[in-house]
């Protein structure tokens, strides 16, 4: 488990949190705050806006001075016509305040399909910014002390309290123009299942306006650490060990509206214990029917054998393609095969073939945790650290995405919930400026993003039939102000997105105000 891992820096777990929840009087603080309330989304922002036909929209793959309509169904959500634009004219007839308008003018708006999230702890989200964790603020900001400071404020969370950073987090991504999210939530003898239930009920909060796919997660290990008894120092026994946090995964996994399971195998004691996690969940993943997601080789230690290797074998000996079709699997981190040469990329290509198999780059936290030079070394090597998402997509045909993966904790201190943040930092950190590469960029954040986790999506280019899960970027022409800079082009929104966006989900406006 984490502490286990945590051992091998000279740091004692038990100790730790010990500390954080029964702190000695010379350094008492004033009690925690109680947890706000967090009112349901429903109750706060109005319903969504059903629409029938979006006007004067730009599209990928045409002149900005084309511009477009597009029909849609509000009983099926979906588009049924793409139309070059006619202007209408001014209407004469009565219109009634309480009667909405199906039709959304959006005059020089760039149309595109909605973004996604397809690797997000909504459990740990905002932990730096709330006044329950303000004990708990990096002073290294190494992976050690994120894994600590993580475990000392699992021991302070509540319902109320995941429900309040959870609502946070997705309202921001639904704002910046997400419709579906893979929303991971930790299990372990340690918080139980209140991750999991918080989850779910976001889950059923949010249905209409995002799509929130939970996944139970062991962050813990579970073939190290508490058995099913557990114990005052965590510990288990023997073959007992792990046991208690398998268990509960197992309870989790089965509960109404959990999608997906996934675990990480790095932190187990030794490699025959990281092979026998992945052994455990693919087989649980299977049994249940679920979709997979495993956080994998999350080091930059050329001397290790990448587990991937392991992973793509036991999905080959499971017959996960014959056996879970319409499930799939990713695969997070992945950071020790940044050291891959040219024959282990050519020999993952080869493995991966047939295989569901979507790799995961998370730039932000890998950049912060990744790469970090010795010291005593002058600071002169500081490697990138995180997969070459757009290579592997343009050169490899590989499949990769782009994901947030946390947001305002201590594992990920920088960043928002904005997926294009991600696509615009890929200009610099892939050195990916060209059309093309924009395209890709966005994709990760967007078509393929959605693709990875199961969820329904569309090609870049929109179409007929096409589920109508959109994103206007930009003000309409109708309300834009005097100096205003527009963006006529995808490129230029990946450079810089800016912040006037309009979701739609289903075919429907989502109001967030």
């Amino acid at each position: 488990m984490a502490a286990a891992f945590l051992a091998t820096h000279g740091i004692d777990l038990q100790h730790e949190i010990s500390s954080a929840q029964f702190p000695s009087s010379s350094i008492l603080e004033e009690p925690l705050p109680e947890p706000y309330p967090s009112p349901s989304p429903s109750s706060v922002i109005p319903a969504p806006q059903p629409i029938h036909l979006i006007t004067g929209v730009r599209l990928p793959h045409t002149p900005p001075s084309t511009l477009h309509d597009i029909h849609i169904s509000t009983s099926t959500g979906r588009v049924t016509k793409i139309a070059p634009h006619t202007p209408s004219r001014p209407s004469t007839s009565p219109r009634t305040s309480n009667t909405p308008s199906t039709i959304l003018p959006a005059t020089l708006s760039i149309a595109l399909p909605s973004l996604s999230h397809p690797h997000l702890h909504i459990d740990k989200a905002h932990l730096l910014s709330h006044p329950r964790y303000s004990s708990l603020q990096p002073t290294t900001g190494t992976f050690a002390e994120a894994m600590t400071l993580t475990a000392q404020a699992k021991a302070r969370f509540e319902r109320q309290d995941l429900l309040e950073r959870g609502n946070w987090v997705v309202a921001e991504s639904v704002r910046s123009g997400v419709t579906c999210l893979r929303a991971f939530v930790e299990v372990d003898v340690g918080v139980a299942l209140a991750g999991v239930e918080a989850g779910l009920q976001l889950r059923r909060e949010w249905e209409g306006r995002c799509e929130v796919q939970v996944c139970v997660f062991a962050q813990e290990g579970v073939f190290t650490g508490p058995g099913d008894a557990g114990g005052a120092d965590g510990a288990g026994d023997g073959d007992d060990e792990g046991k208690g946090n398998r268990r509960l995964m197992e309870e989790a996994v089965s509960m109404e509206g959990v999608d997906v399971v996934g675990s990480t195998p790095y932190v187990e004691g030794d490699r025959e214990r990281e092979e026998k996690n992945v052994e455990w969940v693919v087989r649980l993943a299977i049994r249940e029917r679920k979709h997979l997601d495993l956080h994998l080789d999350y080091h930059l230690d050329g001397a290790r054998e990448p587990l991937v290797w392991y992973v793509l074998e036991v999905l080959r000996r499971e017959r996960w393609a014959e056996k879970m079709k319409g499930k799939t699997v990713c695969l997070g981190h992945c950071t020790r095969m940044t050291l891959f040469g040219r024959e282990e990329w050519e020999r993952l290509k080869r493995e991966v073939e047939g295989l569901p198999v979507t790799f995961v780059g998370l730039p932000t936290s890998d950049l912060f945790m990744m790469g970090r030079p010795d010291r005593g070394e002058g600071w002169r090597d500081r490697g990138r650290g995180t997969l070459q998402v757009v290579s592997m997509v343009q050169e490899l045909g590989l499949d990769a995405v782009l994901g947030v993966n946390n947001v305002g904790n201590a594992f990920t201190p920088q960043g928002g919930a904005d997926p294009l943040q991600l696509a615009s930092l890929g200009v610099g950190l892939y050195q990916a400026g060209t059309k093309k590469d924009a395209e890709t960029l966005y994709e990760c954040v967007s078509t393929r993003a959605k693709a990875a986790i199961g969820c329904e999506t569309s090609s870049l280019e929109l179409k007929e039939g096409d589920m109508a899960d959109l994103v206007l970027y930009g003000l309409p022409r109708e309300n834009e102000p005097k100096l205003y800079r527009r963006r006529r082009t995808l490129q230029e929104l990946i450079y810089d997105a800016g912040p006037d966006r309009i979701t739609l989900k289903r075919g429907h406006r989502i109001v967030m105000e």
